[in-house]
């Protein structure tokens, strides 16, 4: 298993592997080949970035047997989905402002994110897998009142691509079986979420498969899985949210309204 992250230090973006407190810096391309530069970093003397740069963010909705059968909504025969604007992205650490156009409820949703490490296009259930370069923390934060706001058109693109809607990282976590993580999502100290991948409709694999019938992914692009239950709104002046995913880390956030 290797930990990957990008960073900014002294006016310079790098990216490395992560080994308790110490960046392993390489050089080249995160997805191809990199290598090693003998760089050394400490963690704590690093700003760290999203751990890399989607072209396009894919959000699952209704994958979870257990959040299904409490909306009443039926299992779907295919993935159903959502494309959040990669300029919500935020870096672990990072503050989420209320947006100035919005004043109704906004929902945190801890959820696994995939990242996809080469390009795939009608992949076959082999070729996706391989496609997986790793896994990361997700907080795929939605302006809740928005969506059927315009009875006309569900508006779920809007409600979840304001700018710091989409934080992930703080790492992309390699050879790992997702089937064995849990998500939790601390809120203010409390835990508010906990749940298994494996409780997934459309396992990681599968959702990278059905998806590259859809549209070619690319290296850096982020599947969000969806989320289970326990999702909130963020009622407090100020708000501390965690995501963690042992075997990957902890995805910490502030909202403020």
């Amino acid at each position: 298993m290797a930990h990957w992250l990008r960073f900014e230090t002294d006016g310079r973006e790098g990216f490395g592997t992560l080994g308790g407190s110490e960046i392993a810096v390489h050089r080249g391309d995160m997805f191809g080949d990199p290598e090693p530069t003998g760089e050394t970093l400490l963690l704590d003397e690093v700003r760290l970035l999203t751990p890399c740069a989607p072209g396009k963010i894919v959000a699952l909705w209704n994958n979870f047997h257990a959040l299904s059968q409490k909306l009443g909504v039926g299992t779907p025969d295919d993935p159903l989905y959502l494309l959040k604007a990669s300029s919500c992205a935020l870096p672990p650490g990072g503050t989420v402002r209320r947006p100035e156009s919005y004043s109704g409820r906004i929902a945190y949703e801890g959820e696994l994110g995939i990242v996809i490490g080469r390009s795939c296009r009608d992949a076959t259930a082999a070729g996706a897998q391989s496609a997986i370069f790793g896994y990361t923390c997700v907080n795929d934060i939605t302006a809740a009142d928005l969506i059927q706001k315009d009875p006309t058109f569900p508006q779920w693109a809007r409600a979840k691509s304001f700018d710091g809607f989409g934080p992930f990282g703080p790492v992309i976590a390699t050879d790992i079986d997702p089937a064995a993580l849990v998500v939790r999502t601390v809120l203010n100290g409390e835990e508010r979420q906990n749940y298994p991948i494996s409780d997934m409709i459309f396992p990681a694999a599968e959702l990278v498969r059905r998806l590259s019938q859809d549209m070619t992914l690319h290296p850096g692009d982020l599947v969000c899985c969806g989320t289970s239950l326990g999702v909130g709104t963020m009622k407090a002046p100020e708000n501390a949210v965690e995501i963690i995913i042992d075997g990957i880390g902890t995805l910490a956030t502030r909202f403020l309204q």
